[in-house]
């Protein structure tokens, strides 16, 4: 076998990539993680988080990701950055075709691709992305002290870093196109107690405005139908994620949204193929839902490479 072959491939670093790493590395597997980005994936831009078990205060989702990685690191880590583009099965191996035209030879693999933030697909939001559209409250809320801003979504993130946001801009406009948040009840007291907030429920963004800068928003009352403007400098988008799984298909089940069909064991439809965390097609996504999923991966991809025809 070449130095390009390993018993398994993690593809993505973020906490189900990492867990999955974890309890591969127990299993004395020669595995490699490999991410197009740094260790960590988007837990990394999350200011807080209360409810992963054993911090009681809370923790950043930086420090998370340091704490996982020193853990893997005593095991020793085999870590590269490489965007994988193809998967192909030569002869019961997987072959992983990374955007540089390197291919990497795996007898099991486990995808933790993660997913990335929806767009609202409005005009305006492609144009202004960077210029006061942002994605990641902790990256670009700095840059909106004593600002107006607008906060988009209904579910835990959005409240969640609309609160954040309160260290930064003076007024929030939560913004949310039904007329109840999906968020869970804690949050949502938290955001109705906050004086910096003003909830605007009921209303759809349709357009972003602004030249070289936002400027403001145009929102339309989806009980009355009347549109309104709201003067604003920054708009910070959290309507959910999408995964990044367009290079899978016809390789191995997706559902309509493009997300990995797998067993409760965690395997794909492709034989010595599992995937697991935010890439995985389930109602709940949540940190400690995808470490356990990677868990779960890899003790199965180990069974599997029990069995593998070419030991």
């Amino acid at each position: 076998m070449s130095d390009s072959t390993f018993d398994l491939i993690i593809v993505g670093a973020g906490p189900a990539g990492l867990t999955a790493y974890l309890y591969a590395r127990r299993s004395l597997l020669n595995v490699l993680l490999l991410d197009k980005g740094p260790i960590g994936g988007q837990v990394l831009y999350t200011d807080l988080i209360e409810n992963y078990p054993g911090f009681p205060e809370g923790i950043s989702g930086f420090e998370l990701i340091e704490l996982m990685k020193k853990q893997v690191e005593k095991l020793g880590l085999q870590f590269r950055e490489g965007e994988v583009v193809g998967l192909e099965v030569e002869e019961g191996y997987k072959v992983l075709t990374l955007s540089s035209g390197e291919r990497l030879r795996a007898k099991a693999v486990i995808l933790a691709l993660g997913a990335k933030p929806k767009k609202l697909g409005v005009p305006g939001e492609r144009e202004l992305t960077g210029k006061g559209v942002s994605y990641c409250a902790i990256c670009d809320g700095p840059f909106f002290k004593g600002e107006k801003i607008a906060v988009v979504g209904g579910g835990n993130t959005a409240l969640q870093e609309a609160l954040f946001l309160t260290k930064f801009a003076s007024k929030i406009y939560l913004i949310h196109r039904r007329d109840a948040f999906r968020a869970t009840p804690i949050l949502q007291e938290r955001v109705k107690a906050s004086s910096q907030i003003e909830l605007k429920l009921n209303r759809e963004v349709i357009k972003i405005l602004g030249r070289d800068r936002v400027e403001g928003l145009l929102l339309r009352n989806k009980h009355t139908g009347e549109d309104e403007e709201l003067s604003v400098a920054g708009v910070f988008i959290f309507i959910g994620y999408e995964p990044e799984t367009a290079w899978l298909r016809g390789k191995l089940a997706l559902n309509e949204q493009g997300f990995i069909i797998t067993s409760k064991e965690m395997e794909t439809t492709l034989p010595g193929v599992f995937a697991c965390g935010d890439c995985v097609s389930k109602k709940f996504r949540q940190i400690i839902n995808a470490c356990g999923e990677g868990a779960v991966a890899a003790l199965n991809a180990e069974e599997y490479l029990k069995e593998f025809p070419h030991v």
